[in-house]
């Protein structure tokens, strides 16, 4: 492989912001929730790298073969790897994708195929971009990639504020992360945040069931690591995700707190779930999985008496999608009325508007 832009090469990241800047000057896209990979194609050569410069390739061979079909012989790519189940991302589907085993690899790019969005043009022939302006590479992007039916595909932009903030609120309920800003004037710059995301920010009443010990904590300085957060649901507490965000002060506050709460599992909500070894679809604390191997999951649990309200952004399944940040106690909720039903449920959107296939348009 000989490229104008040759790897490793770090993406362009981005800042976060509250809200969808109005001033002339930006490009506005979706936020893909996938997985940031670098497509470097010379000829029949392909290669895929993450946001971190390791390899992908090997575990995404359909991408392969489509950029092999579809795009330009000779190009460098910033984009996102995903799978879509019907008009929804799902980011748990790709993430089976990184196994050790040829022949689950194999099997799951047949079953669950995944797809390519590219959002950014390093290179183009013998030609690095990386210097010019984002409105020229974004113009040449359009010029070589328009039309693609698919798994390829170019993303959809606009320069109007008002159409981005529309995105925002519709395109989560395809599984989409918010909106991302880029300036226009810009160059490509490796490893700086030059872009601006704007993500969805929500707040929930949750229970706290137990807590993990932080990897510093030591018997003379016990430290809290994270919050176990559970939600209840049919008369069942269910587990929902953690909150990890504290300060070391804090989290020697918060491990003498909690002492008072603490019980012997077999009286827990979740005591059933110690005689797993692997980890089950509800994800329950202290089980194993491959992601999580050599670990200690172990867990202190606590009797489900307090509530405490928590900021996340969005929902996997049935647990948030990221690491919940504490806002404060809620002394004043009971314990059995934090339910699912309090979650905020995006509207529904057809992803294959969002790509510009079936009836719908690249902009």
């Amino acid at each position: 492989m000989e490229l104008p832009v040759m790897p490793p090469v770090k993406p362009m990241l981005a800042k976060a912001v509250k809200g969808v800047p109005h001033e002339d000057g930006w490009s506005f896209e979706p936020k893909w929730d996938g997985f940031r990979c670098l497509l470097f194609r010379d000829g029949d050569e392909v290669e895929l790298t993450s946001r971190n410069t390791k390899p992908l390739t090997r575990y995404f061979p359909e991408v392969v073969v489509a950029a092999r079909e579809q795009l330009p012989e000779r190009c460098v790519l910033d984009g996102e790897l995903f799978v879509a189940i019907g008009d929804r991302l799902e980011f748990e589907v790709l993430q089976e994708r990184i196994h050790p085993a040829a022949s689950r690899i194999s099997r799951l790019a047949a079953e669950t195929p995944a797809g390519y969005v590219a959002f950014d043009l390093l290179a183009l022939g013998d030609d690095s971009l990386v210097d010019r302006p984002f409105s020229e590479r974004r113009a040449a992007m359009e010029q070589v990639l328009a039309g693609l039916p698919g798994p390829c595909h170019l993303t959809r932009t606009t320069t109007d504020p008002a159409e981005a903030e529309q995105w925002f609120e519709q395109f989560e309920g395809a599984g989409l992360d918010g909106v991302i800003a880029k300036p226009l004037d810009a160059p490509y710059r490796e490893n700086l945040r030059s872009m601006l995301k704007i993500k969805h920010e929500r707040t929930a009443d949750v229970v706290l069931a137990g807590y993990r010990e932080h990897k510093t904590s030591t018997p003379e300085k016990p430290l809290l690591g994270s919050m176990l957060l559970g939600l209840y649901d049919g008369g069942k507490l269910q587990h929902v995700g953690v909150s990890a965000s504290f300060t070391e002060k804090r989290r020697a506050e918060l491990w003498q707190e909690l002492q008072a709460l603490v019980c012997p599992i077999e009286e827990h909500p979740w005591g059933e779930w110690t005689e797993f070894l692997v980890a089950n679809p509800g994800r329950v604390p202290g089980t194993q999985s491959r992601w999580s191997q050599g670990k200690d999951l172990s867990f202190t649990p606590l009797r489900p008496e307090r509530v405490l309200e928590v900021k996340y952004d969005a929902m996997e399944g049935r647990r948030f999608r990221h690491t919940a940040h504490f806002k404060r106690w809620r002394p004043d909720r009971d314990p059995e009325s934090c339910g699912y039903e309090q979650l905020e449920q995006p509207v529904s959107y057809d992803l294959a508007r969002i790509l510009g296939i079936e009836g719908g348009g690249s902009r």
